[in-house]
């Protein structure tokens, strides 16, 4: 996993912007103007200092201490899990002008537990995640832990976290041991999903396939944005996601590798007479890549950003931060050079507004 990376309290966007003393000419001030335009659209004005908090953060990691308890026990703990507080979620998100973080525990979810443990620590952990939000109105918001694989206890999971809870929505795993999303064993879970007309985040896992190889490069830097990918083409694939229409899923981390295998899904995959034969089209799978939601975590820089918005348009970008794994700010000066102020107001904010409860966009 990553590291966490801290940083000072003071806002970094001022860099010695100063238009009242400088004496440069009339072009060099009006370029400066325009850089401060950006810094504050970006969450600080131009003297530094930090704008109203405006960000919904999709893609931010609390640690519920029944959760992490399971996790111990099963020696599956880490530091940054471990290490975790409301209070340092809160100053992280002031320092980035987040207004709202949709929280979620990270890997391995509860999946590595048997399913009526499962579904206690996943219940806990729910209730923890109410109280919280409850607790600071406006700032957290709720999407659900599932005591996924275990497709009966998920079910009844769902509809405690929306009908009692009122949960924002759901927080997947891309994969649980050998199966991924698309999995038909997991049918009536998104059935029921799109019966609500739910958002469902997804974070990456290190797949059952790919555990231990032996390549000297941790798996969280290839393995998990591949299993992004992986299970993106086993919703199209499996028909899920054209069946499920109305679920809106959010993919980690830019959508991890999917941008580089665009032509292969558009493309080569659709020659294959088997999956020809089943309806599948260049077109048809593109329009379901295209409608799907991607966070901006880990991904906030010219490269993966470029890429991006080639595959899909600014609309299906959110903000996300890996929070505690990576910071806000880090997200926020990563964007802002690349986008322009009302492309960076529909990915902080409005666009997450869309697939959120109508509650938020009164706040």
């Amino acid at each position: 996993m990553d590291n966490y990376h801290g940083l000072g309290s003071q806002c970094g966007c001022h860099s010695g912007l100063n238009l009242l003393a400088s004496r440069r000419s009339f072009l060099g001030a009006l370029g400066a103007i325009g850089t401060a335009g950006a810094l504050a659209s970006s969450g600080c004005t131009s003297f530094g200092v930090p704008a109203k908090p405006h960000r919904i953060d999709v893609h931010h990691h609390i640690s519920p201490p029944e959760w992490v308890t399971a996790l111990k026990k099963s020696k599956l703990d880490t530091p940054p899990v471990t290490d975790w507080t409301p209070q340092r979620s809160l100053d992280d998100m002031d320092k980035a002008g987040i207004a709202t973080s949709m929280t979620s525990p990270t890997l391995p979810a509860v999946g590595f537990l048997p399913p009526a443990e499962a579904a206690a620590v996943a219940r806990a952990s729910n209730e923890y995640a109410r109280k919280l939000a409850d607790q600071y109105p406006g700032r957290f918001g709720v999407f659900a832990l599932l005591p996924m694989p275990h497709v009966d206890e998920t079910l009844k999971e769902i509809a405690y976290a929306f009908d009692v809870l009122k949960a924002d929505g759901v927080a997947f795993m891309t994969s649980y041991d050998d199966k991924f999303l698309g999995d038909k064993a997991f049918a009536p879970v998104m059935d029921e999903l799109n019966r609500r007309k739910a958002t469902a985040y997804t974070h990456p896992n290190e797949p059952a396939c790919c555990r231990n190889l032996n390549t000297g490069v941790p798996s969280v830097i290839i393995e998990y944005g591949t299993d992004t990918t992986r299970t993106i083409a086993s919703l199209i694939f499996s028909g899920t996601s054209m069946r499920c229409k109305d679920i809106n899923f959010i993919f980690s981390h830019g959508g991890g590798s999917l941008t580089a295998m665009t032509e292969r899904f558009e493309v080569q995959v659709v020659s294959f007479p088997h999956i020809k034969q089943r309806g599948f089209t260049g077109e048809n799978v593109m329009k379901e890549i295209r409608r799907f939601y991607y966070d901006t975590a880990q991904a906030a820089n010219p490269i993966a950003m470029a890429s991006l918005t080639k595959m899909v348009n600014i609309s299906q970008i959110v903000f996300g931060t890996d929070y505690p794994y990576r910071t806000g700010i880090e997200h926020v000066t990563g964007l802002a050079p690349i986008f322009n102020a009302s492309e960076l107001r529909a990915i902080d904010r409005e666009n997450a507004l869309r697939i959120l409860p109508v509650k938020w966009r009164t706040l």
